[in-house]
């Protein structure tokens, strides 16, 4: 009898993901060239798709040979924005909405307050990004993972806005950091509605079967935190991008798995795993 595979309520790619992805589609189709500034989305397999169809990639505006150019979800910072702008490159903007909707907090409350902090990833685009707007107004602002990365003092208030896949309990780390350096933290919650989606039903799914598979690159820090999610609630975890990747000696024993997949995984990636799974 083989395993019983279970995929979790919410998994894979998510609105602003899905939205790049069909951004990206559509050019292709128009057979515009167009370069992308950094990768699509953080998904080895799926940007070495549209690197085959005709979409380059490039870490500069300066490097750029086109005369347009695509933004990833993850955003850009006003710097980089002014270059492309100055360049007179054409723009396909794939920005994440909520990504923006970060941004433009993250400007807010530099703006409002003397220090801002930012619960993320630092050296993420996405989190380089909120730093960038953060830094408009000259405010000071720090990027970090826990609480234990504060400094001992802060200013009165302090605003807070938060990477839009960060976990919960990790905003939640900061915030009791903060309110035990005497300080009151003014939030902007940007953790988008789709990262927390994935994250309860991984966390939930992790707790009634005997291994969890975890689908999208390994540079996706929101997949990488599905994946520390299901190894704290003491599932045997897996990270993969690839269905080629499985092995049945994984799952020696177990008799149910999961799967889960992070906001940059399509559907097609989540299916080719699940099949694989149910010839074992």
């Amino acid at each position: 009898m083989g395993l019983t595979v279970i995929e979790a309520e919410f998994a894979g790619a998510c609105y602003g993901v899905q939205r790049a992805l069909n951004m990206a589609d559509e050019t292709i189709k128009q057979a515009t060239p167009i370069t992308s500034l950094g990768p699509l989305i953080h998904n080895p397999i799926v940007v070495a798709k549209y690197e085959q169809a005709g979409i380059s990639i490039a870490e500069a505006v300066s490097d750029i040979k086109t005369k347009s150019v695509l933004v990833r979800s993850h955003g850009i910072t006003p710097k980089v924005r002014e270059q492309i702008d100055d360049a007179g490159l054409s723009v396909v903007d794939a920005t994440c909405p909520y990504v923006l909707r970060a941004q433009k907090a993250a400007q807010r409350l530099g703006t409002e307050h003397d220090m801002l902090v930012i619960v993320g990833e630092k050296g993420h685009p996405e989190v380089d990004a909120l730093e960038a707007y953060g830094m408009l107004s000259g405010t000071t602002v720090m990027v970090v993972s826990c609480a234990d990365e504060l400094p001992n003092t802060l200013s009165e208030v302090v605003g807070v806005v938060v990477q839009t896949t960060q976990t919960f309990d990790a905003l939640e780390d900061v915030l009791e950091g903060i309110r035990e350096r005497g300080s009151e933290a003014d939030l902007a919650h940007t953790i988008c509605r789709a990262t927390r989606q994935r994250q309860e039903a991984a966390s939930e799914l992790s707790k009634r079967v005997d291994a969890m598979v975890v689908i999208g690159g390994r540079n996706s820090a929101n997949t990488t935190r599905l994946a520390e999610i299901c190894t704290s609630e003491g599932a045997k975890t897996f990270h993969i991008e690839s269905w080629e990747e499985l092995r049945p000696e994984w799952f020696e024993g177990c008799e149910t798995v999961g799967v889960t997949a992070g906001a940059s995984t399509p559907q097609y990636q989540i299916d080719e795993v699940v099949d694989t799974l149910c010839g074992f």
